[in-house]
């Protein structure tokens, strides 16, 4: 019998979209509950192309190309509503309204839909109808501002910080407390899942840090952003970096000790000799390389790790024996996470083209099996051009 995710039996209606959204269907998919991506039909006019097999986000789950701007493909979303357990959209606010899929309209089909939106700025606020991206996002934030170097710009820290942390993580944590909510309720509600709320969030420990007078606004002179010398990265022999963080100090020790240091001469405080003592670190691990220093730390508690670049990541030895990264279709990616001891999260399937099979994928939730709405024609629309697949390597946009 195939194992099933802890989310067995939820079903989940994605209208596709960019970034957290479909990293959210993902993740709920790879927990158990199935999900159907929609995708818009025709092309989305983004003026880049990633083909259907390499956007890994939009894989474990089926997808099918509808055209929402005709009625019949409404009705159809809608129908595919009536037999979910959430819906998840990532458009800007008032789209889905104007679509005829907006919360109220599924609400009328589905009482107990729980309907989650993630959006840059939220659904209300004086920027919430203004185009943006991750970066700007995060800037409101107050995260932006503490990446980067003493003396230098701000770093944007790819896209992790609002659209995958800030954004999907936190739809995914909504949408799964509605629904245990609507359980008991049987009633649904509308999760307003906002990067710039999420980023925000993620910042609780840095903001209580400041406020305690253990950090300051300062970029790159603090404990977490590079300022210490104990929690760095430093640049080896080769050219390469060792990422250490050795903050308690039994692990600096550690790490002293490893590096034929004298602690006497290098001590963790004051924080004003932070800047000697990490040009001193400095001088030392320029002189072996990457692997040779990895070798001297081998086994210890001295909180150093190799900098490892997305080639040599899915073949270090720790991540090989979690199979942390999988390799699939000639490719390696992440593998499916968190863990479960009983429910195990997967890769489900590999992404496809959306509307590769949308008969057998319809069918799937009822629609055009003979049960549920006997009205829908799935053949009929497939010739009416309502269903259909999306030309290759499109993507969907909000």
């Amino acid at each position: 019998m195939e194992a099933r995710g802890p989310l067995d039996g939820v079903r989940v209606v994605e209208l596709a979209g960019l970034g957290p959204c479909p990293m959210c269907g993902m993740l709920l998919a790879e927990l158990g509950a199935d999900v159907l991506r929609i995708e818009r039909l025709g092309p989305s006019g983004l003026g880049f192309d990633l083909p259907p097999e390499a956007d890994l986000l939009n894989r474990s789950r089926p997808a099918v190309a509808i055209d929402l701007k005709q009625d019949a493909g409404i009705d159809l979303v809608l129908a595919l509503v009536e037999r979910a357990d959430a819906l998840i959209e990532g458009f800007r606010p008032g789209v889905t309204e104007r679509l005829g899929l907006g919360p109220e309209a599924c609400a009328r089909r589905n009482r107990r839909l729980v309907y989650g939106r993630v959006t840059g700025w939220g659904q209300g606020g004086p920027l919430a109808g203004t185009a943006g991206h991750d970066l700007g996002y995060i800037a409101l934030t107050g995260a932006l501002h503490a990446i980067g170097r003493a003396g230098q710009p701000p770093v944007p820290p790819l896209n992790l910080v609002g659209d995958f942390g800030g954004g999907a993580l936190y739809l995914a944590v909504g949408v799964l407390a509605a629904l245990v909510e609507a359980r008991g309720s049987g009633q649904g509600q509308v999760v307003d899942a906002a990067m710039v709320d999420g980023a925000a969030s993620l910042m609780t420990a840095a903001y209580a840090l400041r406020a305690a007078g253990l950090a300051d606004d300062r970029r790159g002179t603090n404990v977490l952003d590079g300022g210490a010398h104990f929690y760095d990265v430093y640049e080896t022999r080769d050219g390469r970096h060792l990422a250490v963080a050795a903050i308690e100090p039994k692990f600096y020790a550690e790490l002293l000790r490893r590096l034929g240091l004298d602690p006497k001469t290098l001590p963790q405080a004051p924080r004003q000799d932070w800047p000697a003592r990490k040009a001193a670190l400095a001088a030392v691990f320029r002189t072996r390389t990457r692997d040779e220093w990895m070798a001297a730390f081998e086994g210890s508690d001295a909180c150093v790790a190799p900098v490892l670049d997305m080639d040599e990541a899915p073949r270090h030895p720790h991540n090989r024996a979690r199979e942390t990264f999988v390799r699939r279709a000639g490719r390696w990616q992440p593998n499916a996470a968190p863990r479960f001891s009983r429910t195990p999260t997967r890769i489900r399937s590999d992404p496809a083209p959306a509307g590769s099979e949308p008969p057998e994928t319809l069918r799937a939730w009822g629609i055009g099996d003979g049960s549920g709405d006997r009205r829908v024609d799935v053949e009929a629309l497939i010739a009416a051009g309502v269903v259909g697949a999306r030309a290759p390597g499109q993507e969907s946009a909000p």
